[in-house]
């Protein structure tokens, strides 16, 4: 009898440990496995000049989309993503600063690997570059010691990910401005001629 015991006790232990190493499996593995996750959705935006709006505040003349990629969107903050993929340059993100709060946070697969505000911006600009760690070298080897670059040069973890663009609205009357600031940025890949034409 208690040998029985001894046994349904092992069968037990034995299941809830399979059982718990099946379910971290299956949580960890989600993020590989999602179809529709942050970065895949973001890829739609890698062909456009400008941020894909994800999500805009409402103003008088347009109401707040009823759906957007945050599950709870602040009504306050005018959201646009630019995404990426290194392996045709390096992603060079533009924004002139002005009244309203704006911030730049680049992600990749694993989360935001940086994030910069427009306290970084020098001469009313912001330029926020991503690279590859061979294109960041290149790109100080090239660089013109009489002539230091103001680039925000980033090393990006991966070869794609998405920049998100974020504008504080801090009053109702300052919500068309956001929506358009994000609409102004500019998300483009940098050649050796615009590399050249910069300096």
């Amino acid at each position: 009898m208690r040998l029985v015991k001894l046994r349904l006790a092992y069968a037990t232990l034995a299941g809830l440990v399979l059982a718990g190493i099946v379910h971290i499996a299956a949580v960890l593995a989600i993020p590989r496995l999602a179809e529709t996750d942050a970065v895949s959705r973001a890829r739609t935006s890698e062909n456009l000049d400008h941020p894909q709006v994800i999500y805009a505040p409402a103003t008088g003349d347009a109401p707040a989309p009823q759906e957007a990629w945050l599950p709870i969107p602040d009504p306050a903050v005018a959201v646009g993503v630019c995404a990426y993929d290194l392996t045709d340059g390096p992603m060079r993100i533009s924004a002139r600063t002005g009244a309203l709060a704006l911030s730049l946070a680049a992600h990749g697969r694993q989360g935001a690997f940086y994030a910069v505000t427009d306290q970084a911006a020098v001469r009313g600009a912001l330029d926020l570059v991503i690279l590859t760690r061979a294109q960041y070298d290149q790109a100080l080897a090239d660089d013109d010691e009489s002539e230091p670059s103001r680039d925000v040069r980033i090393v990006a973890p991966a070869m794609r990910g998405f920049v998100v663009i974020r504008v504080i609205a801090g009053l109702p009357s300052q919500r068309e401005g956001a929506n358009a600031a994000v609409r102004a940025v500019s998300c483009t890949t940098d050649t050796a001629g615009d590399d050249a034409t910069r300096r």
